[in-house]
């Protein structure tokens, strides 16, 4: 095994190198990774010699990286998890564990399971920290390549080189003010339905994708009068308007108690949500990832 170029780099300059192609920024890539501003504005000098390359160039939005580093970046979203993969322990005990958890879901996981996930880390494994991640699919797809999210928690369509298990089927509710004209319905038909203007909760590039993605594949989408980022924002801007609000069934609290909201089945066509856990392929057998699994399954279950 040939080991030239690797017998040259310090290899503790790879969770630097990572966290600043992640990042993109020195302060927040030393943050990231515990080290003073100072230390990683050092480490990112001497990548920048040992490669040959600045990484990080200033443009009017701050910093970018430069096509050596994009490739450099490409190529870790596979050897990072690989890397940890061999070099982790065969065995995992939680109780003596303290490297953090990092899920990514919308609010409405952190609202459903998140303190039943808290709850048991923090029962199975006291030092380690929790840390939720916003769901921005086009970058979580990326860091779960990269292992820097270990679970991401979603319900929709995802690439075939990640693992995925379904947690659950949510089913769809239409919440709507008390004086709506649909708030005596049994039900609401799809064409009652796209008659109304929306909120729709923007989950990936402006569409809430469970509802809008079959929507869009009858061809009949729906009016999005309002779009907001996150499920519990949509509920405040209901009583006094002809809006609706497509919700998962779990954040029912949110409504139950309210006297100005109604909330009736959704329509058949968008009744349903397959909600998965998905991860990194090359986790599967890792006792530590295992473990973690198991606690975000019995906290959605």
């Amino acid at each position: 095994m040939l080991t030239t170029h690797i017998d040259r780099v310090d290899l503790n300059l790879l969770t630097p190198l990572v966290a600043l192609l992640e990042e993109r920024q020195v302060s927040r890539a030393a943050a990231r990774v515990g080290l003073s501003q100072p230390a990683m504005s050092r480490a990112l000098q001497r990548l920048r010699r040992v490669l040959d390359d600045p990484l990080l160039v200033r443009d009017p939005d701050g910093f970018r990286l430069t096509a050596r580093a994009q490739d450099i970046y490409d190529q870790l979203t596979t050897v990072v998890p690989l890397l940890q993969h061999l070099l982790s322990p065969n065995d995992f005990d939680p109780s003596q564990s303290s490297a953090p958890i990092n899920l990514a879901g919308s609010d409405y996981a952190v609202q459903t399971f998140g303190p039943a996930i808290c709850r048991q880390v923090r029962t199975q494994s006291p030092a380690t920290a929790v840390r939720f991640h916003n769901l921005r699919l086009d970058g979580i797809i990326d860091q779960i390549r990269s292992g820097a999210v270990d679970i991401g928690l979603y319900g929709g369509d995802l690439p075939p080189d990640l693992q995925a298990e379904t947690l659950f089927v949510e089913d769809f509710v239409c919440v709507l003010a008390h004086d709506h004209p649909l708030a005596g319905a049994a039900g609401i038909t799809l064409d009652d339905y796209l008659r109304h203007p929306h909120i729709v909760i923007d989950t990936a590039d402006g569409r809430q994708t469970a509802v809008d993605r079959p929507l869009a594949a009858l061809g009949r989408p729906r009016d999005a009068a309002v779009t907001v980022p996150y499920h519990s924002s949509a509920l405040a801007l209901l009583p006094g308007t002809d809006l609706i609000a497509t919700l998962p069934a779990r954040l029912r609290a949110g409504w139950d108690r309210d006297d100005t909201l109604r909330a009736l089945p959704a329509p058949m066509e968008v009744a349903t949500l397959p909600y998965q856990m998905i991860w990194n392929r090359v986790f599967d057998t890792d006792h530590r990832h295992a473990w973690l699994r198991g606690i975000v399954r019995a906290a959605a279950g």
